[in-house]
């Protein structure tokens, strides 16, 4: 066989935020100080040496601006303030002093496509045609067909309904992607992008580190602002993300954004850039050469389990289409320095460990275990939302329609409830089936409070995240039975090492092997739809990733596992080695790093 030899330095020059681990934060769930059953920015700054202690490098905060919260805070009606449900700027400033002081960085999202309407620019916009601030958003007048009214497309918003909203006081209507309350801000006006810097550049001058940018992709829509086609004869409002994703000058302004801003920090930046499955399309964001952003999340993964119909209708996935979409990006571009976001939850995706894992009491912690180890051994920037640590799953489906306070759940569970209830002629419709599919993916599950976090982090009322009443019902039944950060911290002859220690050490040895971080990827057992198996190179440096995605006991050929040299990473020794198999448990993932010289297989 021929010697191998895989070059002992990447492609891409390396960088403090590519090796970093990003801990997301979603505020109103996560610790709350003052028993107003909301989390706040003093209840973070007091789980600061929790987060260090974890592995986290950089935090970021969904939104904390001062908002009527239409859309949990993602409706922004002064960008240069906090809301006073999770503090003041004195509070932010606090933070940001204690994350720094334990080397850590702060990210703020920045919610820019959109405003609220409560907004001064939008009220502004809004009291006149002829106000100067008319143009920072998009109006239109209504057409007419038979003498009615219409909006000026067939746009569907994302939150159902039309994308446009009425205003009587000036006879046109505004276009909003998102909810009513949520108007479009008008991108291709040089006047409102020059805002934007501003407002960047206040929390820069702050102290924030980087910037997550909610729906960036979304800011340059399609001349004209043409119809929809009709792809759902029941509904006159038509998906029409092909006419506001990846507009014709969205590259343009945010290398504008790059020059005027970015360029003079050392800053993280990525950008969420939904529906978009095209690797070309994605790339253009991130690409050295371009001068825009640092990193993307691409939600291709995230969608495997979408039905058509709805994200919130679950549709069955197999592994090798998981490999597939993994193996894809972890190899796109590398040679020209394409970068990823690696993640497998967020605030609006449903726990990982019920959608990838099995939550069953049997094996929802060593298969929490194997999805962190899915992880931390990809190429990208590591982000991890709050719970994930601990293994959180999603609540029960004895819950009802009334723990779903999503607006997502709220509008479409209203859209499918009018439906049903027009077809039948009847008020008492059946919802159970929507229902399941709620509890299987709503944006809800990732929204319940933290599993605890009260000072004690305890077992505690409310799942110990406040003394108050909680803004959103608690886990309280999964925090007795031990999934809560207070007992995870312990560890029990039942379960000698928790979900959150192992995060913990799966950082650790992420974080003392380059390899698992700017090595190659070279994809094993590609149609075995049990195991997922992957080769990690960099120099001499390999590393042999195994995961089964099963509750079967699994033997795998070890092929590239074997070699001599020393060896370390997680799990038990080679046991199998003899035989040419290794053999794991159901839902096992093990990590072998070899320091040696390599042979070609």
């Amino acid at each position: 066989m021929a010697s191998t030899h895989t070059p002992s330095e990447p492609p891409f020059p390396r960088a403090w935020w590519k090796s970093a681990i990003v801990y997301q934060i979603y505020p109103a769930s996560f610790s709350d100080s003052n028993g107003d059953g909301i989390g706040d920015l003093n209840g973070i700054h007091a789980k600061l040496d929790y987060l260090k202690d974890l592995g986290v490098d950089v935090l970021w905060l969904s939104p904390i601006y001062r908002s009527p919260q239409a859309d949990m805070g993602y409706d922004i009606s002064d960008y240069r303030d906090i809301d006073p449900r999770y503090g003041t700027l004195a509070d932010w400033d606090n933070l940001l002093r204690g994350v720094h002081q334990r080397g850590m960085k702060l990210m703020m999202d920045l919610v820019v496509n959109h405003t609220s309407d409560e907004h001064e620019w939008f009220q502004r916009s809004k009291s006149s045609k002829d106000d100067p601030k008319r143009d920072w958003y998009m109006w239109r007048p209504p057409r007419y067909v038979d003498g009615q009214r219409l909006p000026p497309n067939n746009w569907k918003s994302v939150f159902q309904g039309s994308a446009w909203e009425f205003d009587p006081g000036t006879e046109e209507y505004y276009l909003h992607l998102y909810v009513r309350k949520q108007p479009d801000l008008n991108w291709d006006n040089p006047v409102v992008r020059d805002a934007v810097w501003d407002v960047m550049r206040f929390w820069i001058d702050r102290g924030c580190d980087g910037f997550r940018m909610d729906v960036i992709n979304l800011i340059s829509k399609t001349y004209g602002l043409p119809d929809a086609p009709v792809v759902d004869h029941t509904q006159y409002y038509q998906p029409a993300s092909m006419y506001f994703t990846n507009g014709p000058h969205v590259h343009e302004y945010i290398q504008q954004m790059h020059r005027e801003v970015l360029s003079q920090h050392d800053l993280i930046t990525v950008g969420e850039t939904p529906f978009t499955h095209d690797a070309s399309g994605l790339a253009a964001y991130v690409l050295p050469q371009n001068k825009e952003l640092n990193m993307v999340f691409n939600f291709e993964l995230m969608d495997l389990d979408s039905s058509e119909e709805s994200p919130l209708v679950k549709k069955a996935w197999r592994l090798s289409d998981l490999k597939a979409i993994v193996g894809r990006w972890q190899t796109y571009k590398r040679e020209e320095g394409f970068w990823n976001a690696v993640f497998i939850e967020n605030h609006d995706q449903a726990r990982s460990v019920s959608r990838f894992g099995n939550d069953s009491p049997a094996w929802r912690a060593i298969s929490a275990k194997m999805l962190a180890v899915l992880e931390v051994t990809q190429t990208g920037t590591v982000y991890v939302y709050q719970g994930q640590e601990l293994g959180m799953k999603n609540f029960p489906r004895t819950w009802g329609i009334e723990a779903y306070k999503d607006v997502a759940s709220q509008n479409y569970w209203a859209l499918i409830k009018e439906q049903r209830k027009k077809e039948q002629g009847r008020e008492d419709v059946d919802m159970e089936d929507v229902l399941d599919g709620f509890q299987q993916k709503a944006r809800d599950h990732a929204r319940i409070p933290m599993q605890a976090s009260r000072p004690l982090w305890d077992a505690t009322p409310n799942a110990g995240f406040t003394t108050g009443t909680p803004w959103m019902r608690a886990y309280e039944d999964d925090a007795r039975e031990g999934w809560n950060a207070a007992d995870e911290s312990k560890p029990t002859d039942s379960e000698p090492e928790s979900v959150l220690a192992f995060w913990k050490r799966a950082i650790g040895v992420r974080k003392a092997h380059e390899v698992l971080v700017y090595g190659n990827f070279e994809m094993r057992l590609e149609e075995d739809e049990r195991v997922f198996a992957y080769v990690r190179r960099l120099g001499d440096v390999k590393a042999w990733v195994v995961l089964n995605f099963t509750a079967e006991a699994v033997e795998v050929p070890l092929g590239s596992g074997s070699g001599s040299g020393e060896t370390s990473g997680l799990g038990p020794g080679m046991e199998g080695s003899k035989t040419g198999t290794l053999e794991l448990r159901g839902y096992e993932a093990r990590v072998y790093i070899q320091t040696c010289p390599m042979m070609a297989q």
